[in-house]
């Protein structure tokens, strides 16, 4: 039988729909980050996507592939979210200052760099979307036509299981492969409602995530059955689904809000003092400014550590990753013999004051460490930590010999070598431990956990974001750190190059930070003095207990859920 004009028509339209649909999730979802912050696109994203995953009515001659419209969203939200990557492979490359030209080679590698990422955490999206689709999707018949209390519970184990396939999924992308990148998650997303992120001491940033996706999922059951009724269609017109979505999010919030308002205990002051020297990586790499930061970075620390009338005015100065123009123990003999041990032994004899600074430590010409030095007193009085958690492509080449890894080993011609210890520094005046984050480990909560002691202690990050220039990713990196402070109730500080340089407290909220009091720029030189208060007996997080628990534990759910319909013929829930 020959179909219909109308019938083409109407199949023309649904196809182009179901293409429209997921690139509309992706492209909502992309205003819930930095540079818009929109509070209300992460609980209105999914639903063009639901419309595709979870329609009304299944429609004959149409395929629905879904993962490859998971993917579809997944590549309209990454690639303009992460479109700040390109330019570490401009400035690597083509010696980039700002977004001029600098030639087709480094400019496709930049753009290359976009896609290849965006291309592998979309694949999450798609995961998702497929698992949802087959083994989530609620059954039409039964939320509209059956009782309300059958509808209800079936709505909620549908809608409780494509969240926790969202957050099993977020895991899987900051895991495998490489180590995984686990940026801008939804939890992250909700990063300026206070009340709901605080559950994060509880199930980490991942978690959070559960919330938006439940609510969504909730409400288009909800959407679903009023439409069937008002066509005619249906009977059944209960809410208490998506009520008790409300509900989760009351008592979310209502956590939130006693952790907001507990009363503070015993806390030591530790006087701290942020240098951001705003030096361009391509700078840093030749070594042309190299005495004007020296100078720059002992003008900064002495102004306000040294002695005046026997006492410093300042317990800890915190100078960015990679500071120091050449490395520590330098390694290619730039420096007259002794020279850095001079020059730390005159800046710390200014005053009684802690330093810490991020640089490089070879200890042979094939191993060397991106490291965090803490100093006291003199040069050789010191502590030294290794980064325990490497970026793949920028600190070492994953497959190194094996294509097309290998075509990069003229761009990565070695690799630096990952530390084992997890031990905090510590200061010896006041009596606090420092727990060393060293660039991209501020946005990963199982590294960061492995520092937790039962002790005074603080998160101190050091960063060099000027690979990706004037960007919006320092914001992003932020936005994605302050999680670190929550999830483990530790207040953080963040000394960075280029920005954002800041105080965040152990609720997650940025106190203060380093910026043009014009321009609202932190693309800027400067310093930024502060007090950290640091509780003297800190709680023992459940998240810093057992780390991502509630992510592994949905993801063996998932896992169970799916192997056991399968053998149910395929089942729905």
């Amino acid at each position: 039988m020959t179909p219909s004009s109308a019938t083409v028509t109407d199949l023309k339209k649904l196809c182009l729909f179901m293409l429209i649909a997921p690139l509309l999730s992706g492209g909502i979802l992309v205003f819930a980050f930095p540079r818009w912050n929109s509070d209300l696109a992460v609980w209105l994203w999914l639903f063009p996507l639901l419309a595709v995953l979870w329609p009304w009515k299944d429609v004959e001659g149409v395929k629905m592939r879904p993962f490859w419209r998971g993917y579809l969203t997944g590549l309209a939200f990454f690639i303009p979210n992460l479109s700040w990557v390109r330019h570490s492979s401009r400035v690597a490359l083509g010696g980039a200052y700002d977004d001029s030209w600098v030639g087709l080679g480094p400019e496709l590698m930049g753009f290359g760099a976009v896609i290849g990422l965006s291309g592998y955490c979309a694949v999450y999206f798609g995961l998702w979307s497929w698992f949802t689709h087959r083994f989530a999707r609620p059954s039409v018949t039964t939320l509209t036509k059956d009782a309300w209390w059958p509808s209800t519970l079936h709505s909620l184990a549908c809608a409780f299981l494509a969240a926790a396939a969202w957050v099993a999924c977020e895991w899987l992308r900051s895991t495998t492969v490489f180590t995984g990148f686990g940026w801008n998650g939804l939890g992250v997303a909700m990063h300026r409602n206070l009340p709901l992120i605080q559950a994060a001491d509880l199930v980490g940033v991942m978690g959070l995530s559960f919330l938006p996706v439940f609510a969504a999922c909730t409400a288009w059951n909800t959407l679903t059955r009023l439409i069937h009724a008002y066509r005619g269609e249906g009977t059944c017109k209960t809410r208490l689904d998506f009520t008790v979505a409300l509900i989760l999010m009351l008592v979310t919030a209502g956590y939130g809000m006693l952790k907001l308002t507990e009363k503070g205990g015993d806390d030591i002051i530790v006087r701290t003092v942020l240098v951001q020297p705003n030096v361009a990586q391509v700078d840093a790499w030749t070594g042309r400014l190299a005495e004007q930061v020296y100078r720059r970075l002992d003008q900064f620390t002495r102004l306000y550590a040294s002695a005046k009338d026997g006492k410093s005015s300042t317990d800890l100065v915190i100078w960015p990753e990679s500071a120091l123009p050449v490395n520590l123990y330098d390694r290619g003999h730039q420096l007259p013999e002794g020279w850095h041990e001079r020059y730390f032994d005159d800046l710390l004899h200014s005053g009684d004051f802690n330093l810490l600074t991020g640089t490089e430590i070879y200890e042979s010409d094939d191993r060397g460490h991106v490291s965090a030095v803490l100093f006291r007193g003199n040069a050789n009085h010191r502590q030294e930590h290794h980064k325990v958690h490497l970026v793949p492509f920028g600190e070492y080449l994953p497959l190194r010999d094996i294509p097309p890894f290998s075509f990069l080993r003229g761009v990565l011609p070695g690799d630096f070598v990952p530390g084992t210890s997890t031990e905090p520094l510590l200061l010896e005046q006041p009596q606090v431990q420092l727990i060393p984050l060293i660039c991209f480990e501020d946005t990963v909560g199982r590294v960061a956990r492995r520092f937790v002691r039962d002790a005074p202690q603080m998160i101190v990050n050091l960063s060099n974001d000027g690979w990706f220039l004037e960007s919006v990713e320092p914001e992003v990196h932020l936005t994605n750190a302050l999680f670190r402070a929550i999830e483990l109730r530790r207040p953080m500080v963040r000394a960075t190059n280029t920005g954002v340089s800041c105080f965040i407290d152990t609720h997650g909220r940025i106190t203060s930070k380093l910026t043009d009091p014009d321009t609202g720029s932190s693309f800027l030189e400067g310093t930024l003095p502060g007090e950290v208060k640091v509780p003297r007996h800190p709680t023992m997080t459940l998240y810093a207990r057992f780390g991502d628990w509630f992510a592994i534990s949905v993801l063996v759910l998932c896992v169970v859920t799916g192997i056991w319909q399968k053998r149910s013929n395929g089942c729905m829930v």
